[in-house]
């Protein structure tokens, strides 16, 4: 959804060349986030419509925040900033819209009679819990206008922030169905924060599993994206898996990594500096396309599958909305359950570069 439609009209110039922000009120900059940009905005709307055609299992969003402070290289919601006029880069990282008035928006929407109180899907587009949101407590009004009106919730966030509202999420879901999941799929430190540098470590992720659990939370976990050479071997897998089942995840669900529009270039371009010898791999895997090949996610399943089993870590149960629930594309991990070995699949492809 194009961020016009959720703006009041309201007349402002331009903060950078190409962004028009109506709706803008001020841009901010502080010391604690250094060379980024907060352009505060009074949204007009905060409910979110998710087109009917699209495969998601829900229908409505709430995005508090556009561009995200994780600045994870391989991001999916990047294309969404050139809606606004601003670069899938670096502006991504560094121009970050806030809808300051969002509670009060949400609450008024929630009550008009024509809401049907669907499930409302937090997380979807950029982070909730991104570093941000210790500055402006936005989730607290949101998480408590959705209980309060009787609306079920998603949260999905790698974000530690999560930890200071698990009490509010504990009495939200005595009121109304609560999902909640985190996001967590490089256990290697190094490589984390060379790809996630505005993130949690591992380490702390886990504990805010723990933390989830110990507040009497369900709290699964997406193992997204799972990256060809870089966090799909063995090794890793097991790691990873055995640590979210000692953490207490509820659950799991395991995605390869896609790369649509600007985000394969800055996917391509990471790779270049920090593992140049997969940029001709990832060419000849990923082809003219966004997506692995059928072929890896089954390759992926096999390897997989047996590591859950091991460590007796399910699927979601039916009715968790998380992003590994989406049938859209090839974005589902949904492949054949039929036994594949890596040698059987993608002659020329896996046998001469995944090994």
């Amino acid at each position: 959804m194009r961020w016009d439609g959720q703006k009041i009209d309201a007349e402002q110039p331009a903060m950078l060349p190409g962004l028009v922000l109506t709706g803008h009120q001020r841009s901010v900059r502080t010391p604690e986030f250094a060379g980024v940009t907060f352009h505060e905005v009074h949204a007009k709307s905060a409910l979110n419509k998710v087109p009917d055609a699209s495969d998601v299992p829900f229908r409505w969003t709430v995005n508090p925040m556009r561009g995200c402070l994780h600045a994870c290289a391989y991001c999916f919601a990047r294309p969404t900033h050139e809606y606004l006029g601003l670069g899938a880069g670096e502006d991504f990282e560094t121009q970050i819209v806030v809808k300051t008035n969002i509670v009060e928006v949400l609450t008024a929407e929630l009550r008009r009679r024509s809401w049907a109180h669907e499930l409302v899907a937090l997380g979807t587009n950029t982070d909730p819990y991104q570093r941000a949101e210790g500055r402006y407590a936005l989730m607290p009004g949101i998480i408590g206008a959705l209980a309060h009106s009787g609306t079920p919730l998603s949260v999905l966030t790698k974000g530690t922030l999560l930890r200071r509202d698990l009490p509010l999420l504990r009495d939200a879901g005595q009121e109304v169905p609560v999902s909640l999941a985190i996001s967590l799929a490089i256990g290697d430190e190094d490589l984390q924060q060379a790809m996630e540098p505005g993130t949690p470590t591992p380490r702390a992720r886990l504990a805010l599993i723990r933390a989830a659990r110990e507040a009497g939370l369900e709290c699964g976990v997406l193992v997204a994206p799972i990256m060809p050479w870089l966090t799909d071997g063995t090794e890793h897998l097991d790691t990873l898996l055995g640590e979210l089942a000692e953490a207490g995840a509820s659950w799991v669900t395991t995605i390869a990594l896609h790369l649509r529009g600007p985000v394969r270039p800055l996917m391509m371009r990471w790779l270049a500096e920090h593992r140049p010898a997969l940029v001709a791999k990832y060419r000849r895997l990923y082809g003219n396309g966004a997506y692995v090949p059928q072929e890896y996610r089954r390759w992926l399943h096999s390897r997989v599958q047996p590591l859950r089993e091991r460590y007796g870590l399910s699927d979601p149960p039916e009715g968790v909305t998380t992003f590994g629930r989406w049938r859209r594309g090839a974005l589902a991990e949904t492949v054949s359950r039929q036994s594949v070995t890596p040698e059987a699949v993608m002659p020329g492809v896996v046998q001469t570069a995944l090994f």
